[in-house]
């Protein structure tokens, strides 16, 4: 028998709350705790399935004990599944060296996390290059925080993928970017005068407004302390040259937890809108969102106006704002075309989607690798030859390309 409590989940029993230290060894009906049951009768994977399911049978439900997840077998699991080969963060510490005295490591790591006297270290900033010429910044995390923050990563995927909507495809289970582009093309096909708002986001990662994703984090979560931590992880800082730099806003780009918390803000701030309100009074307008990248195809130009004009106001709630420069009304009139007027083009994911003509000179939606990224990589592969073509024999080379 699977205690309700033991899986997270609030029950309806009256008295008084309960303390993080009996909630960290919550007891099912026959007394037993969690730290008693096995591994194999309690695996990581089972509790959150079991949360998992919970969250699909009722989407309202509200989990109240999730700490106890937080157990020296699943943070040690975290740890194994962790990439040894990733950067590591202010205190230099590898995977290797942190897995010597793992037990014990855990162990004390639990203790403080109980206490909680547990705080997350400042990640180290790295900046890598964008396609435009910027520089975007990612936040490495300490090997101990990873681990943290891949089991709160576990925990929040368990409680909300299943109310996570059709129309987003970026970080979740079995759903990628490939299948974006296909659901974009196939609306388009199917429409005969299809309008796209292409949509960017000015730095939405570093915008998010850490009280409203708090707030929302609590439509489904009232543990108190598992809230307090996703604070703790939020406002840990940024340590970089110019010094340590406090985050008031924003969760940073390169944390495990952040996708899984980009995901939950954005599907409140749009998923939820567009799928509840817009396609009430527009119904042809479908929403394609890969976390903060996303597109509104709609079937007419008026709707598309319509849905432009009051896109701002929404996301002016949750601290948002549209990248003007960037965003734009692109119109694929099949029939205008064929009159040789020039249709409009996106580029999404990689991809540019324009109006071609098949071999009868009928238009339809079609795509091709943006000529950004091809120009990009044919630049980067003529480096390397250029680096390599005095160090290899010359077949060596053409079997390296």
């Amino acid at each position: 028998m699977v205690c309700r409590k033991s899986a997270g989940v609030s029950t309806r029993s009256v008295g008084k709350p309960r303390t993080w230290g009996r909630a960290w060894g919550c007891t099912n009906l026959c007394g037993e705790t969690l730290m008693d049951k096995t591994k194999s009768e309690f695996s990581m994977g089972t509790k959150l399935q079991r949360i998992n399911k919970l969250s699909i049978s009722d989407p309202g439900m509200k989990f109240k004990w999730l700490m106890p997840h937080f157990s020296k077998e699943n943070l040690i699991r975290c740890f194994h599944e962790l990439d040894g080969r990733k950067a590591v963060g202010i205190d230099k510490t590898t995977k290797e060296e942190y897995g010597r005295n793992l037990e014990t490591n855990i162990e004390a790591l639990i203790v403080r996390m109980k206490s909680m006297s547990y705080r997350p270290r400042p990640a180290r900033e790295v900046l890598i290059p964008k396609d435009d010429g910027k520089m975007r910044p990612l936040g490495i995390a300490c090997i101990e925080d990873k681990i943290v923050q891949s089991m709160f990563a576990r925990v929040l995927e368990a409680i909300y993928e299943p109310i996570f909507m059709g129309c987003s495809f970026g970080f979740r289970p079995k759903r990628n970017c490939h299948q974006m582009i296909a659901g974009v093309h196939s609306y388009l096909y199917s429409q005969w005068r299809p309008v796209v708002l292409d949509v960017d986001l000015e730095n939405f990662f570093g915008t998010i407004d850490h009280a409203k994703l708090i707030s929302i984090l609590r439509l489904k979560i009232t543990d108190e302390t598992f809230l307090r931590y996703v604070t703790r992880m939020l406002k840990s800082g940024i340590l970089s040259g110019e010094g340590f730099r406090p985050s008031d806003e924003g969760t940073p780009q390169g944390s495990v937890c952040s996708p899984i918390l980009a995901n939950i803000f954005a599907h409140y701030a749009i998923d939820v809108w567009v799928e509840h309100t817009v396609r009430k009074h527009c119904p042809s307008a479908r929403l394609f969102r890969y976390c903060d990248d996303f597109v509104i195809c709609c079937a007419n130009k008026s709707e598309a106006e319509r849905v432009m004009a009051v896109l701002p106001k929404r996301l002016e709630r949750f601290g948002l704002r549209i990248n003007e420069s960037k965003s734009k009304l692109v119109v694929m009139d099949k029939a205008s075309a064929s009159r040789g007027d020039r249709q409009g083009s996106f580029d999404l994911l990689g991809f540019t989607f324009y109006l071609g003509t098949t071999r009868r000179g009928t238009y339809i939606p079609m795509l091709q690798t943006s000529r950004k990224r091809f120009s990009k990589k044919l630049k980067l592969i003529n480096q390397w030859i250029k680096r390599q073509r005095h160090q290899v024999r010359m077949l060596d080379l053409w079997k390296a390309l």
